[in-house]
């Protein structure tokens, strides 16, 4: 008998079984043969919220949450975050390789050349009322792109997908920062090909009247660090959407304006919000005890600790917060970080927090960051989903090269009724 089996026994037929396993899995659909008679479709595993099942095999990105341990095909996101760029972090994730100094070159000539959007783009985000939300725009946005391009129909031609590909990287932050520029109520800024990716998405946002904005080079840097930082984290709730969309064999736009809903959930992309909001109805530090035993009443959460997969210090997290100190150190300390460092410091010396591996996540920090760089709260998903643009096109792309993949369609556990007969609608009284 294999060791790599496991060996089970149906106590409701005394049968036993020997399943394999690979890559420290089992398969699904071997569960089908314990059966009761032929006729039975045989078991299914029950699995709410996929929390222990394993729908594909990717090549992108490790994630080992008891240790604390995220890499980008193979590299640490400590050293891409000290070293790298985003577009070459990018390059990297597409491609399962570091660029060459030429190959990076390509990459951000090719992005230049599609950093423009269609004009009736802008009149769509302009169609938009000035307070409705920049996600709302931007999944509006990059869905109603695919109309503009109906090539991108052609996935399986690599060529066509690949210039899908690098567009989209290319457009969703001038989306973005036109979505910006319309909740501000300012007339929309051009991509400027002087720039970098992140300096020219600053610039779009930021720039007034000068002939030729020059961004802050920490800024400029900080924000590529997140975006770094942002750009795949596995199998989470938007990239599963994106892979779902995709088995379909949607084009790429509106998988992507999925992946981006998705993300739109304040569960997800809407998290780091929803730390500046509790740090501001905290206020100040002398209510930090108060809110604390609030969360242990059940009455609150402690919103940027913990995570579904890290149950350890999400090593983001604090790359994020050294990253806070640097950027404050141009825009001012913003007065909240108080807060947020007493509320880590107890926090991670309660028991209540450390036995339920409560730690500060990429989200604790990275809201604080962005409020200091006068973005408004809403605007946090959309910052979100521009660097996580590259892993949700990433997996897309792996999914359709993965023979093994099918058009998505889990199955379900019924428990509704039973067949039964149709009631004419006269002999329904008194029911």
């Amino acid at each position: 008998m294999s060791t790599d089996t496991l060996t089970v026994t149906d106590n409701r037929t005394g049968k036993k079984y020997e399943v394999p396993i690979v890559d420290g899995a089992i398969r699904a659909s071997d569960l089908r043969q314990f059966k009761l008679d032929p006729a039975d479709y045989g078991l299914m595993s029950y699995d709410p919220a996929f929390t222990n099942t394993a729908s594909t095999k990717s090549s992108i990105t490790y994630l080992d949450g008891d240790e604390g341990i995220l890499l980008y095909r193979g590299y640490p996101i400590e050293q891409l975050a000290e070293k790298s760029t985003h577009l070459e972090t990018a390059y990297l994730i597409l491609n399962g390789e570091l660029p060459t100094a030429p190959q990076l070159a390509k990459l951000e000539a090719e992005i230049k050349k599609h950093w423009f959007i269609h004009e009736n783009i802008k009149h769509l985000i302009d169609a938009f009322r000035h307070d409705a939300h920049p996600m709302g725009m931007f999944i509006s946005a990059v869905g109603a792109s695919s109309s503009f391009h109906p090539e991108s129909a052609n996935i399986f031609d690599p060529a066509i997908r690949n210039e899908q590909i690098v567009r989209l990287i290319s457009e969703v932050p001038t989306i973005a920062a036109f979505s910006y520029r319309h909740i501000r109520g300012l007339p929309v800024v051009y991509p400027d090909d002087d720039l970098s990716y992140t300096g020219n998405f600053l610039s779009m946002m930021f720039k007034r009247t000068e002939h030729h904005y020059k961004p802050n080079p920490v800024l400029e840097r900080a924000l590529d660090i997140l975006f770094i930082l942002h750009a795949d984290h596995e199998q989470n709730c938007s990239t599963n959407t994106m892979r779902a969309i995709g088995s379909a064999h949607a084009d790429p736009y509106v998988a992507l304006a999925g992946a981006a809903a998705a993300l739109y959930g304040p569960l997800h992309g809407g998290a780091n919000e929803a730390v500046v909001r509790m740090l501001s109805k905290i206020a100040t530090t002398k209510n930090i005890p108060e809110f604390i035993a609030s969360v242990k009443r059940g009455e609150g959460k402690l919103m940027g600790f913990g995570h579904r997969v890290y149950k350890n210090f999400d090593p983001r997290g604090k790359i994020v917060k050294q990253l806070a100190y640097e950027v404050f150190e141009v825009t001012g300390r913003n007065p909240l970080l108080d807060v947020a460092l007493e509320l880590e410091r107890i926090a991670l010396e309660d028991d209540y927090f450390i036995t339920r591996k409560l730690y500060p996540n990429v989200d604790f920090y990275s809201g604080l960051i962005y409020q200091a760089m006068g973005l408004p709260t809403p605007f946090f998903p959309v910052l979100f989903a521009i660097p996580r643009t590259v892993g949700w096109l990433a997996q897309w792309v792996e999914l359709l090269e993965d023979p093994e993949q099918k058009i998505a369609r889990p199955r379900q556990v019924y428990t509704g009724e039973p067949s039964r007969d149709y009631v004419s609608i006269d002999a329904r009284r008194g029911q």
